[in-house]
């Protein structure tokens, strides 16, 4: 039976520059989901390229005193090599200076005006050379750019316009009648309030002002304009022919299944694409998915701030799949995300060191220190064995719902949670304990092939988002790559295996104060000043009894890293964290829910007391308690050792 095909697109990419790793977030989320629907058994063509005609590509080219190919030749190739070094698994890179495509885009631009959906007339209005767009006077915000905010300058030159409002009732009820066409429903509802519904005017579709574009062959004077140009790729990279002669490949893969695309360009994809594709009598793609941005620190990243962090200087510090990793897992569904290297480090030393590479590397030493390496499953089961099982296997389902979403990063949290149950379950039934006693060897044994078969089970599920991550925790599990299907079943792991004698280091961790003096070396001229610290506001409390220092003695303050926490049913306030205390893990429930939500709560260490008594809150027992500092306002805040400590390192 022949496969489900899933055409997936991104943007391409404009090539006035090298691209910063907020362009480089989208080719990496369109690879992630078209890897996850290979493993899902569709066949799938994976198409990404480059947008290389336009006023600014002259002015860049004239000023490096390069001809218009010469410039896009080189800023095309340094995006493609940007693309492959984040292994990326596109199946065509299109550029617009291929001939084929200037061929059809000629081509389509005389079957329109032939309809008589283009016309001849004059443009007279504001001008936005970056985004190569015209606005209307009422259209500014601030005399400026509604896109982007820079400058806007007169302009009046003979153009051909679309007639958008020929279409335009037929868009607005196609919209109406497919609710998932545009998503996120925010963006729908932008399009609709904002654009649609107060009337679409005619769109300028060619330019007499400058030469870099695809001539107008029965008017050369005219080059088409860019949003014409570059939107027809979806369609002529797989090989659409405007006289009816097109490709079996383009007949199997229109209309797209999902054009993924940066939430900026939301208008010319969801309003001008399809008009143009009503014009060419052709299907809508199935849907556009509007993206949030990554910010750097609190605003977009552009080279006049100086604020532009690229995807290469992220690899060389931190590897491809880290970086993946974060890209993928910072951005909200709809939200804009924020990068930093201080939050690189934070979450490559504790999600992907702790939570990931150190229950590998743990996993894999105890199979080596008791068995030799080989891993059987002599089925002595306890209770815990089955609660991780059924864990185990509601993931993936977890996993598929939310990637159905396009909630790429809820469906990695959700791979993490699998990797944060693993080792829990190392805490619970303690490997190191059981092999103390000869009795208990082959419980032992038990134990640590569940441990080998969850990792494979969660490396699998890792494979679309960190790709040479799994092949480098199967190779050393000695695992076979699995299906989705097979995560159906808890147990496939071949028993008699051997894992690696030697375990790798998957994610080493970071300093931060060494990464941020190696950036600062990287780029000196754009570290911002460091202001002076302003005098803090200081509390007052009322005092308590003087206290003697037997009386402090008797109080236990230890190091306690919480592996796993989880909200209170019916509680407004409170969290239950599982605290990991020297080779012990206790419960602890705290008051901090409006602070803190479970998943921050996973993987700090915090400073806890020890040895009070236990006591039940909302029906569930505390063994302890997590001390926080309170401002005046009663903000909270965990106490946590200001260097990295062990888990029961006494604080005294």
């Amino acid at each position: 039976m022949d496969k489900q095909k899933y055409y997936i697109t991104t943007a391409i990419a404009y090539t006035s520059g090298k691209p910063h790793i907020g362009n480089t977030y989208e080719i990496v989320l369109a690879d992630a989901i078209a890897r996850y629907k290979r493993q899902e058994g569709y066949d799938v063509f994976f198409q990404t390229g480059t947008d290389e005609h336009g006023q600014k590509i002259e002015l860049k080219a004239e000023e490096a005193g390069i001809t218009p190919k010469e410039f896009v030749d080189n800023v095309s190739g340094e995006i493609k090599r940007i693309w492959d070094l984040m292994n990326t698994s596109y199946d065509k890179f299109i550029r617009t200076t291929d001939a084929d495509h200037e061929k059809q885009v000629q081509k389509i631009f005389k079957k329109m005006y032939a309809k008589g959906d283009i016309y001849k007339g004059h443009y007279e209005g504001m001008y936005c050379t970056p985004c190569e767009s015209f606005f209307t006077e009422s259209q500014l915000v601030d005399g400026k750019c509604p896109d982007c905010g820079r400058p806007c300058v007169p302009a009046k030159e003979e153009a051909y316009f679309f007639k958008m409002s020929k279409y335009a009732d037929r868009l607005i009820d196609y919209i109406n009648t497919h609710p998932d066409f545009i998503q996120p429903e925010s963006r729908k509802n932008e399009m609709m309030n904002n654009f649609l519904l107060p009337g679409l005017q005619d769109l300028c579709v060619s330019r007499t002002s400058f030469k870099w574009g695809i001539p107008v062959d029965f008017d050369p004077k005219h080059v088409v304009y860019v949003w014409l140009d570059a939107l027809t790729n979806y369609i002529t990279g797989i090989g659409y022919d405007c006289d009816g002669e097109s490709s079996e490949q383009f007949n199997k893969l229109w209309p797209a299944d999902l054009h993924l695309i940066g939430k900026d360009i939301i208008r010319f994809h969801t309003i001008y694409w399809p008009i143009f594709l009503m014009s060419l009598d052709l299907p809508l793609p199935k849907q556009v998915f509007g993206h949030p941005w990554l910010l750097q620190g609190d605003g977009k990243m552009s080279k006049s701030k100086g604020n532009v962090i690229y995807a290469d200087e992220l690899v060389d510090f931190f590897g491809v799949d880290a970086v993946r990793y974060f890209v993928l897992h910072e951005m909200p569904f709809e939200n804009d995300g924020v990068i930093t290297w201080e939050l690189m480090v934070e979450r490559l030393n504790s999600e992907l060191a702790n939570t990931l590479g150190n229950l590998v590397n743990r996993t894999i030493s105890m199979s080596n220190k008791y068995f030799g390496g080989l891993v059987e499953n002599k089925g002595v089961v306890e209770p815990v064995d089955e609660d991780l099982k059924a864990f185990a296997l509601a993931v993936p389902g977890k996993v598929a719902e939310k990637m159905d979403k396009l909630r790429v990063a809820d469906a990695m949290t959700e791979v993490f949670t699998l990797f944060k149950r693993l080792n829990k379950y190392i805490d619970e039934t303690m490997p190191w304990a059981l092999a103390k006693d000869e009795a208990k060897k082959e419980r032992l044994a038990t134990v640590l092939y569940n441990l080998v078969e969850g990792i494979t089970m969660g490396a699998t599920l890792l494979e679309a988002f960190m790709p040479e991550t799994t092949e480098r925790i199967l190779a050393q599990l000695n695992a076979e790559k699995r299906t989705l299907e097979d995560l159906k079943t808890f147990g496939l792991y071949a028993s008699g295996n051997k894992v690696t004698e030697k375990p790798e280091i998957l994610f080493a961790r970071l300093d931060l104060k060494e990464v941020l003096a190696k950036v600062e070396e990287l780029h000196p001229k754009k570290a911002e000043p460091v202001e002076e610290k302003k005098e803090e506001n200081v509390i007052d409390i009322e005092a308590k009894p003087e206290i003697t220092f037997d009386d402090f003695g008797k109080l236990q303050f230890q190091v306690g890293e919480i592996i796993a926490c989880e909200e209170v049913k019916k509680s407004r306030k409170l969290l239950c964290s599982q605290v990991k205390i020297g080779s012990q893990v206790r419960q602890i429930v705290s008051g901090i829910k409006s602070h803190y939500s479970a998943e921050e709560m996973v993987g700090k260490k915090v400073m806890v007391v020890t040895n009070l008594k236990p006591a039940k809150l909302a029906g569930i027992l505390s063994e302890g308690m997590i001390l926080c500092a309170e401002d005046a306002d009663g903000n909270l805040s965990l106490m946590v050792p200001e260097k990295e400590m062990p888990a029961g390192a006494e604080i005294c």
